[in-house]
């Protein structure tokens, strides 16, 4: 199994770049008559919050290496298979993408999201090995989890508006966000406040509210709206994460 986790991540990351339309296809933003580009939807980030996406695969890749080397215990056992399905099920999702199909490109991202979410389990249940281990693995998986949610937003959104559901845009799109929101807030409460989820949270909700302020499609109310998502979720995972270390040398006292 080794093998094949080190196997799917140079999968992920030569499909991502061969797909994006670095060197063929074509690029994410204009694939499917640009039906996921910055200014498609109300929900859709600015175009430099996809640069989240280098410091994804250069995760994924670190983790290839860190789980082959000797001494990893019976965490990464039970870790390895899902997160193979997350670095195969990326390369699918641009393969939707690039024949034009959105509606496959939702099924694949919400499947994609549902085995981050499995994952995400798997890592409260088994703790981290030490510091290298919460880094690489819960760092780089925590931050694959907390963009998917947004871009399952955006995705969806994308989806819907390419069927002509256009009407009440705005409501719509602040409702999406309170979604995200408490999406975020959610994983803070499970996880006693990972970081790693809310930043990439607040990171696509910001680049979100970036895009309504200005550009093409320019939406206050949706920007504020985002903006009010990315800090809810901020303060509620800080706070939590805050309380969690106080009430650990409390008991230790105790």
């Amino acid at each position: 199994m080794k093998i094949v986790v080190v196997v799917s991540a140079v999968v992920a990351v030569v499909v991502s770049f061969l797909g994006s339309g670095a060197w063929i296809g074509t690029p994410i933003a204009e694939a499917a008559g640009g039906a996921l580009s910055a200014t498609s939807t109300l929900v859709a980030p600015a175009g430099p919050a996809f640069s989240i996406w280098s410091v994804i695969y250069t995760g994924l890749v670190a983790y290839a290496v860190w789980q082959f080397l000797p001494g990893r215990t019976a965490r990464h056992d039970a870790l390895r298979a899902p997160i193979v399905a997350s670095m195969l099920l990326n390369p699918a999702w641009i393969l939707a993408i690039q024949i034009g199909q959105v509606w496959l490109s939702v099924i694949v991202i919400v499947a994609l999201l549902a085995v981050l979410v499995r994952v995400f389990v798997l890592m409260q249940q088994h703790r981290p090995e030490g510091v290298a281990d919460a880094v690489i693995t819960d760092g780089t998986m925590g931050v694959y989890l907390g963009w998917v949610c947004v871009a399952t937003i955006a995705n969806i959104s994308a989806w819907l508006v390419s069927l002509g559901f256009t009407g009440g845009a705005t409501v719509w799109a602040v409702i999406v966000l309170a979604v995200a929101a408490g999406v975020g807030v959610l994983l803070a409460r499970y996880s006693s406040g990972a970081l790693a989820p809310m930043l990439a949270i607040v990171w696509g909700l910001g680049w979100l509210a970036q895009g309504r302020f200005s550009g093409e499609v320019v939406d206050t109310t949706v920007g504020w709206a985002a903006v009010l998502a990315a800090v809810v979720v901020a303060i509620t995972t800080v706070g939590i994460r805050f309380r969690t270390r106080e009430a650990v040398p409390s008991a230790l006292r105790q």
